[in-house]
C-alpha cells in the first residue's frame, strides 16, 4: 500500500468498526474527493460462539476478509465505552484489540474515536441517541437505515467522524487570531522551521 496518509489523499476508503464481542458493526466507506459512498456495513453475529476466544478468531478472519474485499486504508475504530461491568470492559477491550490486530497485520492506518467524539462530529451533540445517529447519517449519506442495520450505524458514524476529522486539520483556524494563535495553542501541528515572535 501507499505510504502516503489517508488523509492526505482524494479518494480513499475506511472501515469503520464498532467492537463487540456478540455483535460488532463494521462499514466500509469510499471518500472521492468530498463524496462519500457506502460500499458495505452491517454485523458480524458472534452469539453462536461459546468460546470468547473463538469469537475474537472469528473478528480477526472476518475483518481481514473485508480488507481485502475492498482495500482500505484506514481503520477508524469506536474505543470502548467505560462501565461498570469490568469483565465485559475487558471483553470489549480484547474485540477492539483484534480488530486493530488485523487491520495493522494488513498495513491499514489506525485511528481510535471515544463515542462522544463520533455523536459530536456525526450530529454535533455528545450525547445524542443512536437513533439520531442514524437519522443525521441518513441525510449525509442519502440512504434509509433500516432496523437491521441500527447496530452497524455506530461503525458507520466512527467512518463518517474520520472524514470529518481529517478533513478539518485547518477548520480551527477560524477560531484562532490568525496563524501566530493557532501555531501557539497547536504546537504539535509545527514539523519545520521556527516562529518569530514579533
Amino acid at each position: 500500500m501507499s505510504s502516503t496518509p489517508a488523509s492526505k489523499k482524494s479518494s480513499y476508503k475506511i472501515l469503520g468498526v464498532d467492537p463487540g464481542t456478540n455483535i460488532l458493526g463494521f462499514a466500509v466507506l469510499e471518500v472521492q474527493g468530498s463524496t462519500l459512498k457506502i460500499l458495505n456495513f452491517g454485523v458480524f453475529h458472534l452469539e453462536k460462539y461459546e468460546n470468547h476466544h473463538e469469537k475474537l478468531k472469528e473478528i480477526f478472519l472476518q475483518l481481514q476478509e473485508i480488507i481485502e474485499t475492498y482495500l482500505p486504508s484506514v481503520l477508524a475504530i469506536e474505543a470502548p465505552f467505560y462501565g461498570n461491568n469490568v469483565q465485559s470492559m475487558l471483553k470489549l477491550g480484547r474485540a477492539q484489540g483484534v480488530a486493530m490486530a488485523a487491520a495493522m497485520t494488513m498495513g491499514l492506518e489506525i485511528q481510535e474515536y471515544a463515542p462522544k467524539k463520533v455523536k459530536q462530529s456525526v450530529t454535533g451533540n455528545g450525547n445524542a441517541s443512536k437513533e439520531q445517529v442514524a437519522a443525521m447519517l441518513e441525510s449525509i449519506l442519502k440512504i434509509k437505515i433500516t432496523s437491521k442495520h441500527l447496530d452497524a450505524t455506530d461503525a458507520l458514524g466512527v467512518a463518517v467522524c474520520h472524514y470529518n476529522q481529517s478533513n478539518s486539520a485547518l477548520a480551527g483556524l477560524s477560531k484562532h487570531k490568525g496563524w501566530v494563535s493557532f501555531i501557539k495553542n497547536n504546537p504539535d501541528k509545527i514539523v519545520t522551521g521556527k516562529m518569530v515572535k514579533k
